[in-house]
């Protein structure tokens, strides 16, 4: 066994490899350590067998890695913590429609570039769609139909959209709360109009874009 694990090296292969040879005591010393340190579940009788037999499998450790800690992602603020924050909350003397004309000139040129300019030859049924896609802050929007006859015929700029209720200033100066439920609505733009199903559009802006419609509205309030 000794003579195949290892044997003494000649003076020739010790000059050309500029070591020192151990001798042999020590180097079956070294060999016998290594072998226990590198098979620790085997017993020395078993260890001895294998020698005999075949070739021993030496195990091999890895270094663990350390687990990086994941970082929590801030969480944004409740509903109710907004509401008590009053974070959507239009002071009075900010309620005017004339504050609001600048946000309605961007809403149509964001408009415009949406649908690669409207012009007259422009698919009525593609502004549609890109519409019920769309971001509808700034646009003036007018309620046309409505199971609650006093929404029928208020008009004004869309200030706030959430997924119930359109909150708009009208001509007047007065903020009205308008449900989407049973109620329909229309939004003009360079001639022209969409009209939007209150009951069909209970989403929020930011989920709408990956909202498929129908093609085809209901009558249905």
């Amino acid at each position: 066994m000794k003579s195949v694990i290892y044997h003494a090296l000649s003076q020739k292969e010790a000059k050309d490899s500029d070591v020192q040879p151990p001798g042999a005591q020590r180097a079956e010393a070294f060999v016998r350590a290594f072998l226990k340190r590198s098979t620790p579940g085997m017993s020395p009788q078993a260890r001895e067998d294998q020698l005999q037999r075949k070739a021993v499998v030496l195990e091999y450790f890895t270094r663990h890695k350390r687990k990086e800690k994941k970082k929590k992602k801030a969480k944004g603020l409740s509903a109710r913590q907004r509401r008590e924050l009053r974070l959507f909350y239009i002071k009075p003397e900010q309620q005017r429609y004339s504050l609001f004309l600048p946000l309605h000139e961007l809403w149509k040129q964001y408009i415009r570039d949406l649908c690669n300019g409207l012009k007259p030859d422009t698919q009525p049924q593609m502004i549609q769609a890109k519409l019920l896609k769309a971001d509808l802050h700034g646009a003036i929007i007018s309620v046309t139909k409505s199971k609650c006859p006093s929404y029928v015929g208020i008009t004004g700029i869309l200030l706030q959209e959430t997924k119930h209720i359109f909150k708009i200033i009208t001509k007047e100066d007065r903020l009205k709360v308008i449900p989407k439920l049973n109620c329909v609505f229309t939004v003009e733009i360079d001639g022209f109009i969409s009209y939007i199903y209150g009951s069909k559009f209970q989403l929020r802006s930011s989920e709408r874009s990956a909202k498929k419609f129908k093609a085809k509205g209901t009558i249905d309030l």
